[in-house]
């Protein structure tokens, strides 16, 4: 069983102005002359952490980490209080990348997703599969309304009846259907009394739903509230929107990374992006490489999980295209 590689610091960082008034903190680790790979988080509105870094042998890659528009120390950030997130789309983040990418004064990289990382290397990939030479997703998600109301308009409840319970309690006067317009409403007024509130029961939702087994420091962690409050606004905006996709945009256009290598990663018990889409998109990609890890959830550091991600840098790392 594989685990994490051994904690390293970046050797170079900085923040790129990539218009719209907004700048992206991106880092670099590992080898400089290494094997290119950028991670990208989850969320959206997560942010990159350390251990992110670790998925990848530091001897041989040259590993990208970046936060998102509006995440972590890119500015300015979501939590603020006039937030205007109208120029955070997917579609402005597939941009980013690939000014972060020029940036950096790579050709082509490997990328890394997981969860809503997962729909966004999928969405960059299909926009730009020339600068793409593997992709290695987990927990897959395509912003697909099937899969946006089974985790926040109730069926997902059903299995943490006492978290979602505290969460609709946020929206006392809506109905399944309803949860995300009416969380809308609630994170985005001025006053924090009302938004801070909305975007702790969010974000504590989806922290308590995201491991097998419960984890008291990653619901902390998401309930911190400048951090809860960036994370549940973009995510509730990205969701609203439906990520700027057509309805299965992202699974009828897989058929374009047929030539990329390709790793997918799932776990069996996975509330957050439940299976069925990352069984779907392997049909779509049927060369690629298809885990279903028997006993993980969602989060990308349970021991399967991580041990297959790991065999996967391992294995591309010594390729050459």
């Amino acid at each position: 069983m594989r685990t994490f590689y051994p904690e390293l610091e970046p050797y170079d960082h900085g923040n790129l102005d990539v218009g719209d008034g907004q700048t992206i903190y991106w880092e670099t680790s590992g080898n400089p002359n290494g094997k290119p790979a950028v991670y990208l988080h989850g969320g959206p509105g997560a942010t990159s952490t350390p251990k992110q870094r670790r998925v990848f042998d530091p001897a041989r890659y040259r590993i990208i980490l970046l936060d998102q528009r509006g995440t972590g120390r890119s500015t300015p950030h979501a939590s603020e209080p006039n937030a205007d997130l109208a120029t955070n789309t997917t579609w402005h983040l597939v941009s980013d990348l690939e000014k972060v990418r020029e940036h950096l004064g790579i050709d082509r990289w490997q990328v890394f997703g997981g969860s809503w990382g997962s729909a966004l290397a999928l969405a960059y990939a299909e926009t730009h599969p020339e600068r793409v030479t593997e992709l290695v997703l987990r927990g897959i998600f395509t912003l697909r309304e099937s899969e946006l109301y089974w985790f926040y308009e109730g069926p997902a409840g059903q299995l943490f009846p006492e978290v979602w319970s505290q969460f609709v309690e946020q929206v006392p006067d809506a109905s399944p259907g309803e949860y995300r317009a009416a969380y809308h409403e609630r994170l985005f007024d001025p006053d924090p009394a009302v938004h801070t509130p909305a975007a702790v029961a969010w974000a504590t939702w989806e922290a308590s739903a995201i491991t097998l087994l419960p984890n008291p420091d990653v619901v902390a962690t998401f309930a911190e509230p400048k951090y809860a409050v960036a994370f549940a606004r973009i995510e509730n905006h990205y969701f609203k929107n439906l990520g700027w996709f057509e309805d299965r945009q992202l699974l009828r256009n897989a058929h374009v990374l047929r030539d990329i290598p390709t790793v997918i990663v799932q776990g069996r018990y996975d509330v957050c992006t439940p299976p069925v889409t990352a069984w779907e998109l392997s049909r779509e990609l049927p060369d690629a490489q298809f885990t279903i890890v028997p006993d993980a959830g969602h989060a990308f550091d349970e021991p399967g999980i991580l041990s297959a991600l790991i065999e996967a840098t391992d294995r591309f790392a010594q390729v050459t295209r």
